[in-house]
C-alpha cells in the first residue's frame, strides 16, 4: 500500500497518448504531485504542448510498434534517470470501429487495433519489466483500459476484444510479478467528456448511459486508488455492479446487453 505522495513524488513518469483527454489528465496530475513527467503522443504538437505546460518532457512518436516503444523507452530513461512509473494510456477508441456492421471490419483494422490496444502494452512491458526486477526498486504499469474490457462495447468488436485482452494481458502481469514489486493496475472508465466521446455518433448515449466523466475526475480516481495498490481502477463505480452481474447472472446480463443492441439497432436504422 501506498499513498499518492509516496507513490509519485519525485519518480519519472511516462505516459502515453498524453497529448490530448485522459492521458493528459494523467500527464497533469502526475506533475502535481511531483512526479517528473515524459509526454508520449503521435501529435508531437500537443505531446510538446502538454510537456511545456507542466514542465515535463516530450518525446513524440508511435508507441505501439516494437521500435516506437524501444525509442521511448531509451529517450524517457535518458531523461528521467529511471522509469518508475509507466502510464500505458494510449488507444483506438471505439468510433474507429463503429458503425456499420463492425465483424466485417477489415483485417487491417483489427491489426492496428491489436498493435495500439493491446501489443502496446506487451512491448512496454517486455521492455521495463527486466530491468525493474533486475535492480530490485520493482515499477508501477498501468494500463489504461475500458469498462469495454470488463464487460462488452456494442457497435465495436475489434475496441471490445482488444480492450478485453488489454485487461487479461495486465491481470496475468500482476498475478505473474505482482509479488516481486511490479505493481499493475488497470482503469477502467465508461464514457468519458473526450474527443471519443464526441465522435461515437450512435455510440455516444450509450457510452453516457452513466455519468459522462471528465477526464481529471478519471486522474483522481487513479490517485484514490494508490492508497491501496488496487488492480482494478473504476471511475464509474457502477461498473463493478456490472462486472459482478457479468459473472455471477451471465445470461440475464447477456438477455440486457441485447436489449440495449435493439435499442442501438434502432437508432442506427441497421436491420435484423
Amino acid at each position: 500500500m501506498a499513498d499518492a505522495a509516496a507513490a509519485l513524488a519525485d519518480k519519472g513518469a511516462v505516459v502515453t497518448g498524453a497529448g490530448h483527454g485522459i492521458g493528459r489528465a494523467l500527464a497533469r496530475r502526475l506533475a502535481a504531485e511531483g512526479a517528473r513527467v515524459v509526454v508520449n503522443d503521435l501529435d508531437a504538437e500537443a505531446a510538446r504542448s502538454v510537456a511545456d505546460e507542466i514542465g515535463g518532457t516530450a518525446v513524440p512518436g508511435d508507441c505501439a510498434t516494437a521500435e516506437g516503444v524501444a525509442h521511448l523507452v531509451s529517450r524517457a530513461t535518458e531523461a528521467l534517470g529511471r522509469i518508475d512509473v509507466f502510464m500505458a494510456n494510449a488507444g483506438i477508441d471505439a468510433a474507429s470501429s463503429a458503425g456499420g456492421d463492425s465483424l466485417q471490419a477489415p483485417d487491417e483494422l483489427w491489426e492496428r487495433m491489436l498493435e495500439v490496444n493491446t501489443m502496446a502494452h506487451v512491448r512496454a512491458a517486455r521492455a521495463l519489466v527486466p530491468g525493474w526486477l533486475a535492480d530490485g526498486q520493482g515499477g508501477r504499469f498501468v494500463v489504461t483500459a475500458s469498462a469495454a474490457g470488463l464487460l462488452t462495447m456494442l457497435g465495436s468488436a475489434p475496441y471490445s476484444v482488444t480492450k478485453h485482452a488489454a485487461v487479461g494481458f495486465a491481470e496475468w502481469l500482476s498475478a505473474t510479478y505482482g509479488h516481486r514489486g511490479i505493481t499493475v493496475q488497470a482503469i477502467c472508465p465508461q464514457g468519458v467528456q473526450t474527443r471519443m466521446l464526441e465522435q461515437s455518433g450512435p455510440l455516444k448515449d450509450l457510452l453516457s448511459r452513466d455519468e459522462a466523466l471528465t477526464p481529471e475526475a478519471v486522474a483522481q480516481t487513479w490517485v484514490d486508488s494508490l492508497d491501496e495498490d488496487r488492480f482494478l481502477v473504476l471511475p464509474h463505480a457502477e461498473v463493478g455492479d456490472y462486472y459482478a452481474a457479468r459473472a455471477t447472472q451471465n445470461e440475464r446480463w447477456l438477455a440486457g446487453m441485447r436489449k440495449l443492441q435493439v435499442a442501438l439497432d434502432r437508432a442506427t436504422g441497421a436491420t435484423a
